[in-house]
């Protein structure tokens, strides 16, 4: 039986957290002279001044309406890598703790685990990019506290068997992490419909991929009350700024943009692969619930180099477990696909 308080470390247990300026009033107030700020403004036409709600309540409001989440179950962060990175703070003992990996999978995961000196475990996936159930079970010990699980899974852009995902979080008594980076571009449903049913499931998205905004660096936890509390309590006062925060709430109205471009990029997807597999150096096309494809060649470095000198950048994945020969190729816009293909048509 999943228990938050048989995996969260000790110190977070006890640990009191920065109380802000803007933490420790309640209610509208039009004289502000409690955080030090600059009084007169800024030099922008934008002011940017005062500092931001550190619990970015307006645009998890706008989140909860289309997610159809209470507010409770939201963690905003600097990027999904910040909400990761507050993961292992929170859960993991560094140098006695260990987390399962399922290679080929998103880099961050390894990265934030080696800063936090948290064993890895890697149980890579099966040749049909699922996952390896017998071999996760193995690799569990009493210091096992998460397993990350990304899906639609980067970089191989196929979705994780759900009855798998749902075999972890059933025996897990860690935190089973979904990462859905890419989940609007998928056909399966989102696991934060889950979220009532399993303690110990925390649901990863961004809104630097189908919504666009990378630049602003905007990442969303969902979760049970009790995890997102552990999430607002590590982190920085003030972890999304202002400027990105009104920006996403402008963003978030717009969805009917959003999904324009999704049903665009899901159409050039499929042109992407038809044109693509008419080349003879092109052995293999992973499906994709993403708006990626990953593809498998016979010469990937090669091929990337001749792209690069004609300055069109893809991603080698070639020396990633069971990714030998491929490369990770973003859906572009029509003109920037129709240029990749013509291009490659002077590859020898």
């Amino acid at each position: 039986m999943f228990s938050i308080n048989n995996i969260l470390r000790e110190n977070i247990k006890r640990l009191v957290p920065y109380s802000s300026a803007r933490d420790e009033y309640q209610g509208e107030a039009s004289v502000f002279l409690d955080a030090n700020e600059n009084p007169f403004g800024s030099p922008l036409e934008q002011q940017y001044n005062r500092y931001p709600d550190p619990l970015q309540i307006e645009v998890k409001k706008r989140l909860s309406e289309i997610k159809g989440l209470p507010i409770r179950n939201i963690f905003l962060g600097n990027g999904s890598d910040e909400a990761i990175d507050i993961l292992y703070r929170s859960f993991c003992n560094p140098g006695v703790d260990n987390v399962i990996l399922v290679p080929p999978t998103y880099g961050m995961y390894q990265v934030s685990a080696n800063i936090n000196d948290v064993e890895i475990r890697n149980v890579p996936l099966t040749p049909d990019f699922q996952l390896n159930l017998e071999g996760i079970a193995e690799a569990i010990d009493k210091h096992t506290k998460m397993i990350f699980v990304c899906s639609p899974n980067n970089p191989t852009g196929n979705s994780i068997n759900r009855a798998d995902v749902e075999t972890l979080l059933a025996n897990f008594e860690g935190l089973v992490v979904v990462d859905e980076a890419y989940i609007n571009f998928s056909r399966q449903r989102s696991f934060i419909q889950e979220l009532t049913e399993y303690g110990n499931l925390v649901v990863l998205q961004t809104l630097s991929k189908a919504w666009g905004l990378a630049g602003l660096r905007v990442g969303m936890a969902f979760a049970s009350e009790e995890i997102i509390e552990v999430m607002n309590k590590v982190k920085p006062p003030y972890n999304v700024n202002e400027a990105s925060q009104q920006l996403a709430l402008q963003a978030l109205g717009n969805i009917e943009q959003v999904n324009a471009w999704i049903k665009e990029t899901l159409l050039q997807r499929d042109k992407l692969v038809l044109g693509l597999k008419d080349f003879d150096f092109v052995e293999d096309i992973y499906p994709s619930d993403a708006n990626f494809i990953l593809v498998k060649t016979t010469d990937p470095k090669g091929i990337y180099n001749f792209l690069v000198e004609k300055g069109i950048i893809v991603r080698d994945r070639s020396k990633v477990e069971l990714c030998a020969g491929c490369l990770r190729i973003t859906v572009g816009i029509p003109a920037e696909n129709e240029t990749l293909l013509n291009t490659l048509q002077d590859y020898k």
